[in-house]
């Protein structure tokens, strides 16, 4: 995210690396190391099986089915159980899988237990995709497997996460910070620099797919803001397409704003406004791996100045998700600078706008 937010009003893992820029490459430009993926230890604990085998138990025939608001199909077992789950227009899916245990205890007590696993397909779903034979490949190799998905990236950047490497010693997982020290800021008013994109981060210079190469600063090494964080999980290590900059490409976008308006996925809750009376009344529609948009600072004039990704529902019920904030300097779902829950009247659910599912 590229833009400043108030403070003074806050209540306040098998590992990939990047080995090569690849031309032309229909997704991220990094390729993905999959004999490094199976040697790191996931940070969440996976705390049972679905089944002995690992894969979705059901009894009896699977079904498809087609559901509306948005256009899907949802796979269901012979027992009615949702095995998984596919958006129209969108190559985010969401599998029934080994139940897994999320915690952040440096920030929060909030314990996520789910059964879901978010994982980026090689196309867009559409109407009848389940009889295309790249579907049918795809869903038999990640169909109960507990290969690393969208989540287990996230947590690999959270306060205490460990520094993963790749075969030459260069690091590109491990506790993230948000930015460096703002030589203006005070605390609890703008005491870190924002801009810090997934190439700071690695300390690595990138070349996008239109030609446009980014540079890292040194200052901000280690460091990724709410949106350089959602482009790190989903562009660098899920390799979902990125634009440098927003308005460049047809990629993920450089800022929250950016992202909430542009064409890339599918609108869930599409943005309304900016306003208090834009809250949106129905966030029922959410699924964990959905990308959030807030409204946090009326600095920011018309844009948004927040993002996040559902993560789903904790052990007391609560809507959580995770992004990376100055307050915990980094990615967190903790209650520093407002407690991440999308439901209820806090601080973060009164400023959700929209939200995506790309």
């Amino acid at each position: 995210m590229a833009e400043l937010k108030p403070k003074k009003k806050r209540p306040v893992l098998h590992a990939v690396t990047v080995v090569a820029l690849l031309a032309g490459s229909a997704y991220f430009t990094f390729e993905l190391r999959k004999d490094e993926q199976q040697k790191a230890p996931a940070v969440a604990s996976v705390t049972d099986n679905v089944d002995s085998s690992g894969k979705n138990a059901s009894s009896g025939e699977q079904k498809w089915e087609r559901l509306k608001n948005p256009s899907r199909s949802v796979l269901r077992g012979g027992d009615g159980n949702v095995l998984a789950m596919f958006t129209d227009g969108a190559r985010t899916a969401t599998l029934t899988g080994p139940s897994r245990t999320f915690t952040e205890p440096a920030n929060t007590k909030t314990r996520v237990v789910t059964t879901d696993w978010v994982r980026l397909m090689p196309e867009p779903w559409r109407e009848g995709a389940e009889r295309e034979q790249w579907f049918k490949e795809w869903f038999k190799q990640y169909n109960g497997s507990e290969e690393d998905d969208i989540f287990a990236f996230a947590f690999q950047y959270v306060d205490g996460a460990p520094v993963k490497k790749d075969a030459e010693g260069a690091p590109y997982a491990g506790d993230a910070a948000f930015g460096p020290i703002n030589p203006n800021g005070s605390a609890g008013n703008d005491l870190r620099l924002e801009q810090s994109d997934f190439y700071d981060y690695l300390g690595q210079s990138y070349t996008f797919r239109n030609g446009t190469t980014m540079s890292p600063e040194p200052a901000k090494y280690r460091a990724m803001d709410c949106s350089g964080f959602i482009r790190t999980v989903f562009g660098y290590r899920a390799r979902f397409p990125l634009a440098p900059l927003d308005g460049q490409g047809d990629g993920l976008p450089r800022t929250a704003n950016g992202m909430a308006r542009s064409k890339v996925g599918v609108d869930v809750i599409p943005l309304k406004g900016i306003t208090a009376a834009d809250r949106p009344t129905n966030i029922d529609v959410l699924q964990p791996g959905d990308l959030l948009y807030f409204k946090l600072d009326a600095r920011t004039g018309q844009r948004l100045d927040h993002t996040g990704m559902v993560l789903g529902k904790d052990t007391d019920g609560h809507l959580i998700f995770i992004s990376s904030r100055e307050e915990a300097n980094g990615p967190t779902i903790g209650d520093k600078g407002g407690t991440s829950r999308l439901d209820g009247n806090g601080y973060y659910a009164a400023t959700l706008r929209s939200a995506k599912r790309i």
